[in-house]
């Protein structure tokens, strides 16, 4: 198995992203500057950064690298505070300070504890007024602050304290304050010796929109000084949408806020790309050989491949040719693993969008099931296995149909059939023989129809059994916001989801759809607002479509009501096998005399 984290190995030949961030970095002429490291959840972020701080770290020993995890920070009240502490002590880990340099840095952490102190005051508001503003606050504790105001609170206009709190902080000594920070701050790192800092800022985008603004603003604290480089990684969208929330009353002709506080803020932004289909194959079979090989078998392979790569970049693949030129005896080692990063990497590529956590994911997932299997004396063919797998995690629908033919011991036969050219004898696989994706799929080798696929299918029954759950953790971030805000029943989110739904995997569009079906089922009687939502995401394309039209098939007319006709007609209308949502409404009527008549008005 492989940890899921990040790696300061490249498995990717992502090293010209490293060069482009320390080639700007290491540009005195473009300091004070930010980077953005743009990727979805799992594109890499966190280990490009690794990357990158082991190569400056090379080149110069007067640069200091911080790394700051946004996410560590969640919890705290003020995370603003809570990164500017967090430089001050990496400068101090990283750096002997004497003299001027100590007493500097002294300063500085006085500094944070006022405006941490001012921040609280803030959220009592009144409280800070009443006890002689922003000038005394500083000699108070809280305690004391909260006792002087709750004494006198019966004696103040409360709209004239606010103005007089805003122009304390606005105008007064916080502004004077934040100079004199920024100026102890950039004589700290000439007295220190540190010819250039750099603030890496990861896993912000699994933050709040209060902590990402937070960090954000905290960051241009330091962004006049030209020894300061700040990389952030983040998916771009969830930063844009914490703006939006942040500054939701903003109005603009063609203004969006979130876009343009970006890049106002980060002057160089670098997008990573998702694998393509040859990247994948590479990165999955150098997962799989550093599982085969010892840590310097597998090193010295993947410099020989990654030279190799560098001769044909962009039409590299490896070959059994490419490894007997290597060693016989490595090529005969990794041929299963090699057979297997072919298999997979079609489908991973498309329905993962190339994203690598969720490979690593998806094979993880594959090896304990072999593991487990082992532990029971059974061997499970990898190929086999993965196959089975793909559509437990692209296609749900057609793999709990899969088990039902498998107790009913007739999914060999319907599987010969899918698998035929002519398809004779196909019955309960009919919905999906015209199905894009599962041609594909029932192309890749081996055949399934003459296996024995029962210990295959007992080693997967956790999902089988769990018809009650989504598995979360396989989403990704943008999917998992999605799925919150449709289970929420937030239209807004309804709406832009719509707009990108072509922008997520595959497996996203299958797992929200399944977790929103299974939200349904959830209640005794099915809910308006969750049938809604169900419906408004199963029509949106025709891969969905096929996915909710097998889930409509457990579902019960008698639980429907009228006032869901609307949400069917909506589907019936853009459905493009209506002759089978038809039989299957039609059974709806048959089960529900009250909803008989509205079904029939929409099928004449």
């Amino acid at each position: 198995m492989w940890r899921d984290s990040e790696t300061e190995i490249d498995y990717l030949d992502y090293g010209y992203i490293v060069d482009i961030m320390t080639d700007t970095i290491n540009d005195k002429k473009l300091l004070p500057s930010c980077i953005g490291l743009y990727g979805d959840w799992g594109s890499g972020k966190s280990s490009l950064m690794h990357m990158c701080i082991k190569k400056l770290k090379g080149q110069n020993d007067d640069t200091v690298c911080l790394l700051f995890n946004g996410w560590l920070y969640e919890s705290y009240d003020d995370a603003k505070t809570a990164i500017l502490s967090s430089i001050l002590d990496g400068i101090k880990e990283n750096r002997t300070l004497q003299g001027t340099a100590l007493e500097i840095i002294r300063a500085l952490y006085q500094s944070v504890d006022k405006f941490k102190l001012i921040k609280d005051g803030i959220k009592f508001g009144m409280d800070l007024a009443l006890t002689g503003g922003i000038g005394s606050i500083a000699n108070l504790t809280m305690k004391s602050v909260i006792k002087k105001s709750k004494k006198a609170l019966g004696e103040i206009d409360e709209e004239a304290v606010i103005k007089d709190i805003k122009e304390k902080l606005d105008y007064k000594e916080l502004r004077e304050d934040i100079k004199e920070f920024r100026e102890k701050f950039a004589q700290l790192v000439e007295e220190s010796g540190i010819e250039k800092l750099v603030i890496f800022v990861d896993e912000l985008d699994r933050c709040s929109p209060n902590t990402i603004l937070d960090t954000l603003e905290a960051m241009r604290l330091f962004l006049f000084d030209g020894k300061v480089a700040f990389v952030i990684g983040a998916d771009e969208r969830h930063v844009s949408y914490a703006i939006k929330t942040k500054f939701k009353d903003i109005q603009g002709i063609n203004m969006d806020i979130g876009k343009e506080y970006q890049e106002k803020l980060i002057q160089y932004p670098i997008r990573i790309p998702s694998m393509n289909k040859a990247e994948t194959e590479f990165y999955i079979l150098c997962l799989l050989a550093e599982n085969e090989l010892d840590q310097q078998g597998f090193g010295d392979l993947l410099s020989y491949l990654q030279t190799k790569r560098t001769e044909r970049p962009l039409e590299f693949s490896v070959d059994m040719a490419a490894l007997k030129g290597y060693d016989d005896r490595i090529a005969t080692k990794l041929n299963e693993s090699l057979i297997l990063s072919k298999q997979l990497s079609g489908i991973l590529s498309s329905g993962l969008n190339g994203n690598p956590r969720q490979c690593k994911r998806f094979l993880n997932t594959l090896d304990m099931r072999q593991k487990m299997a082992k532990f029971k004396s059974i061997t499970l063919n990898s190929q086999i296995l993965a196959k089975i797998m793909e559509v437990e995690y692209f296609n749900p629908s057609l793999f709990r149909k899969m088990v039902e033919l498998l107790g009913q011991n007739s999914l060999n036969t319907e599987l010969k059939a899918l698998e035929s050219e002519t398809e004779l004898g196909l019955k309960a696989l009919i919905p999906w023989k015209d199905d894009l994706w599962v041609r594909q799929w029932i192309k890749i080798k081996p055949p399934l129809g003459d296996e024995d696929l029962t210990e295959y299918f007992y080693f997967m029954r956790s999902s089988v059994d769990d018809k009650t759950l989504v598995d979360i953790q396989k989403m990704s971030e943008q999917a998992k916001k999605i799925f919150d805000g449709l289970v929420k029943h937030s239209d807004r989110i309804l709406r832009e989801a719509k707009k990108n739904v072509d922008k997520l995997s595959l497996m996203d569009q299958a797992q929200i759809l399944e977790g929103l079906y299974n939200d349904l089922l959830s209640d005794e009687k099915y809910v308006n607002d969750k049938f809604k939502f169900f419906i408004s995401w199963g029509v949106l394309n025709e891969q969905l479509q096929i996915t909710t039209l097998s889930y409509f098939e457990d579902i019960q007319g008698d639980k429907l009501t009228i006032s869901m006709m609307p949400f069917v007609e909506s589907f019936y209308t853009e459905c493009k096998d209506k002759s089978r949502c038809k039989e299957i409404m039609r059974r709806w009527a048959e089960e529900n005399n009250k909803i008989s008549n509205e079904i029939q008005k929409l099928l004449d």
